[in-house]
């Protein structure tokens, strides 16, 4: 009994690191979700994308777009973003929770979101200062990392 299960537990592992091996490719941006090709026009208009790609993991897709200045999206399976990376500028204002927003230009004037991510109970935005902030749903701070 022992043996099969270790041979299941094998076997199970295997398939899940061939699976995970191929979960990305390529595409072209036109073959992006609706919303995800919206969102990049409207934040992202005079940027030029370098790769965009498809990424399937346990039968779910997301997506994901590098820029050639080195800012990265990635979006969920319907085209909704869920973060924004730009390291060598500030993800763009229109992009980030009017609450967020004003919360870092009053608490951190000198600062830019240079990260933003979207979960499902929460929002955490990374400053050039390398401070690092949590927001529940409904935009009070839960969580200050310096």
């Amino acid at each position: 009994m022992k043996k099969s299960k270790n041979l299941l537990t094998c076997l199970f592992l295997f398939i899940a690191a061939v699976a995970h091996a191929d979960n990305d490719r390529p595409i072209q941006a036109s073959r992006l979700p609706e919303p995800a090709q919206r969102f990049i026009e409207r934040h992202f208009p005079d940027r030029t994308i370098a790769l965009a790609k498809e990424e399937t993991e346990f039968m779910q897709k997301s997506y994901e777009v590098i820029f050639t200045d080195g800012c990265q999206v990635e979006f969920d399976g319907k085209g909704d973003w869920k973060q924004v990376e730009c390291k060598s500028s500030a993800v763009p204002a229109a992009v980030i929770p009017a609450p967020i927003l004003e919360y870092v230009k009053t608490h951190h004037p000198d600062a830019s979101v240079v990260k933003i991510e979207k979960e499902r109970r929460e929002y955490e935005a990374k400053l050039s200062d390398r401070v690092e902030l949590t927001f529940d749903s409904k935009f009070n701070l839960i969580d200050i990392d310096y």
